[in-house]
């Protein structure tokens, strides 16, 4: 029958019960095979780890700032890489990174998770946050967010009717007529 037709007998399941055979042309089945898995290949997200450093004796703005950017990253999916960078005698004081670290952890903790608790790497303290959703959610939520501002900015404006321009031509053409 397939050979009538000039199609081949492709076997599409091979593991259910009973397996499942189409009459196809093989080369097209193998075509459209290769563009599944580039496109999942394509849509395959890549969770990138994001480093932040801080100094032990920090200021509160730029602690606000760098905090910021840990939240704008968590919010988009990537995992973030905190370093507190120790200088000198600041050395001798590990317990003032554990508890800039922490009081850093307990104030993004809405958004991500520590996935490791701080620890010592020669004269750095590192901690790794992770966000509490992925990659894949987060581009969705944020295409979802930028479509519904599209969408209202294209409401509110509102469309000039011809007749207040009407008025303003009648007004312009009334003063050029009295000079």
């Amino acid at each position: 029958m397939a050979q009538e037709q000039d199609l081949d007998l492709v076997e599409v399941a091979p593991t259910s019960k009973p397996p499942v055979a189409k009459l196809m042309d093989f080369g097209k089945f193998k075509y459209e095979a290769a563009q599944k898995v580039r496109e999942a290949r394509k849509n395959q997200v890549n969770t990138i780890l994001k480093t932040v450093r801080f100094g032990l004796k920090i200021d509160d703005h730029d602690y606000g700032t760098k905090r910021a950017q840990i939240v704008k990253f968590l919010k988009a999916g990537d995992k973030v890489k905190v370093i507190v960078v120790f200088r000198g005698r600041e050395q001798s004081r590990p317990e003032m990174g554990i508890k800039l670290l922490q009081k850093l952890a307990e104030e993004v903790a809405e958004l991500g998770v520590v996935e490791s608790n701080p620890s010592i790497d020669g004269r750095n303290m590192v901690m790794v946050i992770g966000p509490l959703k992925n990659k894949a959610d987060a581009k969705a939520e944020a295409k979802k967010a930028a479509d519904k501002a599209k969408q209202a900015a294209s409401v509110e404006q509102p469309k000039e009717s011809a007749e207040p321009k009407a008025a303003e031509i009648k007004k312009s053409a009334a003063a050029e007529a009295a000079e």
